[in-house]
């Protein structure tokens, strides 16, 4: 009875084993250089890099055709960024005149009202004689329309303002990222190219 339960509990950790083994490849199989975002593409290359220990230190060797499609895809994503950094100025600045536009227009209206209310009960309002309260809220109901316009435009200014300061901040932490790659992929060059050459220099010693 002991054997059994035993025999039970070591059956069901070898399953999960097996399962978890088999989840973590998916997951790698998962990363790749023509698909996915700049991160998982970096560990791509940190999961497909090789990696050797000589005198005591670690190193990691990546392929250099993996690096320059890595270095290729972060330049496209840049560009991208470029692209839509671009267009959200462009927006910005159509939304920056439509302001523009909006605050004269109210301005005129409100130098409108200020005249009219000094005149008459009685005023024209495209030709027709109409009575004062109703000429102001006419004249008041168009203002709140252009105020909730100008709001509503502000509002789309502000959110835009924030997508393209994002923009720039994702573009950032990419260039920083790929930098520090490229930094520390010629320091480890640097250092393989060293170690053969102080190999060489060793054979040449003992011959």
């Amino acid at each position: 009875m002991k054997f059994s339960k035993i025999l039970f509990i070591v059956m069901a950790l070898l399953s999960f084993n097996i399962h978890f083994s088999q989840t973590a490849e998916e997951e790698t199989d998962k990363l790749s250089l023509d698909e996915g975002p700049v991160s998982s593409q970096f560990e791509y290359i940190s999961v497909k890099s090789g990696n050797y220990r000589a005198d005591g230190i670690r190193y990691e060797v990546v392929k250099e055709s993996n690096l320059l499609k890595l270095r290729q895809n972060v330049l496209d994503s840049i560009n991208e960024y470029y692209k839509e950094i671009n267009k959200l100025n462009a927006t910005i600045q159509g939304q920056e005149e439509t302001i523009a536009s909006l605050n004269q227009k109210l301005e005129e209206t409100t130098n409108t009202l200020v005249a009219v209310t000094e005149e008459k009960d009685s005023m024209s309002f495209l030709g027709v004689l109409v009575a004062k309260s109703t000429y102001n809220f006419i004249v008041w109901a168009i203002i709140a329309g252009l105020l909730l316009l100008l709001l509503f435009f502000i509002y789309k200014f502000r959110n835009s303002n924030i997508l393209t300061q994002e923009a720039k901040s994702s573009l950032a932490e990419v260039e920083v990222e790929f930098e520090d790659h490229r930094r520390r992929a010629l320091e480890r060059e640097q250092k393989i190219s060293r170690q053969l050459q102080d190999e060489i220099n060793k054979q040449k010693k003992t011959k």
